[in-house]
């Protein structure tokens, strides 16, 4: 029988400092993010990114060290949650996303992650859905695109292919992803 490893030997294996990691990247991408610049903007969208990226890695990592963890079902949604949820609550007020997109996919958030908490204290566990995979990506990358945040004219092998606003695709894609969003709330709903 395999001995039970302890919450301090949970916290630091590999797959929980990446997502430690990314909890600690938040802060550093809203203070670039608070400049407001073009620069700025590009390195929070770096920051952000590399974040994004540890969660991709984590669980890999977990599953592929067989170190999946109490610890890590509880830190890597909350995570993600958090990263994404900053980022878009930092962008309000600068005139990149409405306030009602956050809120919705706020509530959204908090409903699905009430939902699955009487589900698994019953002992049902209710696995993330296709939906939802997708509404994390096209929010990941929407606010990837928010955080760059400025028009760039584009062009390719000489041939000017005229100015794309970052915000209008960034928010294209976090409308985009409400769509997901309450798809994949409705079969949490519908599983539960």
């Amino acid at each position: 029988k395999a001995r039970r490893r302890t919450l301090a030997q949970d916290a630091v294996n590999l797959p929980n400092l990446l997502t430690m990691t990314r909890i600690v990247m938040i802060p550093l991408c809203l203070m670039f993010l608070e400049r407001n610049t073009a620069r700025a903007g590009f390195w929070a969208a770096i920051v952000f990114t590399l974040a994004s990226l540890t969660d991709l890695l984590d669980g890999y990592l977990a599953r592929k060290l067989n170190v999946v963890s109490v610890l890590g079902k509880l830190l890597d949604p909350l995570a993600d949650k958090l990263l994404v949820m900053a980022s878009l609550v930092w962008m309000v007020p600068m005139a990149r996303i409405p306030a009602w997109v956050v809120v919705l996919l706020l509530g959204r958030d908090i409903a699905v992650t009430g939902l699955r908490s009487v589900a698994a204290s019953e002992g049902v566990v209710i696995a993330a859905g296709e939906e939802g995979k997708a509404k994390t990506a096209l929010q990941m990358i929407g606010i990837i695109c928010l955080l760059v945040g400025y028009p760039y004219r584009l062009s390719y092998v000489g041939i000017d292919l005229g100015v794309v606003d970052l915000i209008h695709v960034g928010r294209m894609l976090v409308y985009l992803s409400i769509v997901f969003s309450l798809a994949s709330a409705a079969q949490y709903l519908r599983l539960f």
